[in-house]
């Protein structure tokens, strides 16, 4: 019998128990980087390390049509996003994002999330008590809508802050937390739909060149103009992201908790070592577990088969704590991106390959421009951390500090 073909004992509901930790444990019994096992009802094959990553975006071996499992659709990406195409349909509606590449963009939605944070710290300083995962939330919420162009009329900021993290909180996990999020799915896809609408009919007006302009106004290769469900869903695509970095700010937190040594060189503003501090939370902490993707032929790695249908899974965390590319993985040490800076299919908390051309975010520089900015925030914010369970578990999908990182006796700039 061939390899492929063998009897394999389906590991999902050791990956639902498991989290983080259920491919990487069972790769570290591998002598290669590579995994044979079954997932979902299908064969699977799990593959680590730069050459794995050209080799898992390779779009003759990988497809995402089909791929990504209805809940995960109906939660965090939405039906008919951008992450389900492929080829040219894949190019053509991925042009929508390709303005998050640009430095001027990434600079200008920074400023609009630093002038929000600064000017929540203010009110911060009134309270007793503060969750820096919600509150971060929020600042991102009210940031990214007036980057987007999303007028403050158009939408209750604290309830699409709430609303964008149950998306990502609920993807991955059975029971309450995946009923919130589709529930706040729906509600925003509405909501945003009629916003699309109205833009369309002049009846709202979106600020020239703003991404709510680009997304009401795009035109998907053979197919017209997006209609309004899609439309909402490829919006909400650029705004629950940029959200999704309160995970980072908590982390962030956390690592200047205990690793107050940090702080020194964040509060006197420098750059280059906010870039690689930022780097290294995403390198450091849990996000992503893995990615995955339906193959489109039998692929071999390293000796290991899968037949086409089968899945081929990235292993994100696991290389994200690979000995052999960081030599000391389960240390906190930023000064490692200094010494040089991250290969692109080395470092890949959201992912690898090129993201103007494949399916790597292409927020990911947002992601790391914001959270350079936010961690120097963070570095000079004078508050008392008072005890509280800051345990991250990792059998959590995806995973936060239990407390979300409480601060109290705030004190004003």
């Amino acid at each position: 019998m061939d390899a492929h073909r063998r009897p394999l004992l389906d590991r999902t509901p050791a990956l639902l128990t498991e989290g983080y930790a259920w491919l990487p444990n069972r790769m570290r019994d591998s002598t290669r980087p590579v995994l044979r096992t079954r997932l979902l009802g299908r064969p699977a094959l799990a593959v680590r390390g730069p050459e794995a990553v050209s080799f898992f975006y390779d779009e003759s071996h990988v497809r995402r049509h089909g791929a990504i499992p209805a809940p995960v659709l109906d939660t965090l990406f939405g039906q008919g996003a951008v992450h389900t195409l492929d080829g040219a349909a894949h190019r053509t509606r991925k042009e929508l994002f390709l303005p998050l590449l640009e430095a001027g963009r990434v600079a200008r939605l920074t400023e609009h999330v630093t002038g929000a944070w600064d000017e929540a710290v203010r009110s911060w300083s009134r309270r007793e008590r503060v969750v820096l995962f919600d509150e971060a939330a929020a600042v991102l919420t009210r940031g990214v809508c007036d980057w987007a162009g999303v007028p403050r009329r158009a939408v209750d900021a604290d309830t699409l802050a709430r609303d964008l993290v149950a998306m990502v909180d609920g993807f991955a996990t059975p029971g309450p937390r995946h009923l919130r999020a589709r529930r706040a799915r729906a509600r925003q896809e509405a909501r945003t739909a009629r916003l699309v609408e109205e833009v369309r009919t002049d009846a709202a007006v979106a600020p020239a060149g703003s991404f709510l302009e680009r997304v009401a106004r795009h035109r998907d290769a053979e197919r017209g103009p997006l209609d309004p469900r899609t439309a909402a869903v490829e919006l909400l695509n650029v705004l629950r992201p940029t959200v999704a970095v309160s995970w980072f700010v908590a982390f962030a937190a956390h690592a200047l908790h205990r690793w107050p040594a940090h702080r020194e060189r964040l509060r006197a503003g420098d750059d280059a070592f906010a870039t690689a501090f930022a780097h290294e939370v995403r390198r450091f902490y849990p996000f992503a577990p893995f990615l995955g993707g339906r193959t489109v032929t039998e692929l071999t790695w390293h000796g290991e088969s899968v037949p086409a249908g089968g899945i081929l899974l990235l292993d994100v965390y696991g290389q994200n704590h690979d000995e052999e590319l960081w030599g000391d993985p389960y240390t906190f040490r930023p000064q490692r991106f200094l010494d040089r800076p991250p290969g692109p299919d080395e470092l890949i908390p959201q992912g690898g390959g090129d993201p103007a051309a494949g399916h790597r975010c292409p927020g990911e520089r947002v992601t790391v421009g914001l959270l350079q900015a936010l961690a120097v925030r963070l570095a000079r914010l004078d508050c008392t951390v008072p005890e509280q369970d800051l345990r991250i578990p990792l059998r959590r999908v995806p995973t936060r500090p239990r407390s979300g990182f409480v601060v109290t006796g705030v004190r004003a700039p």
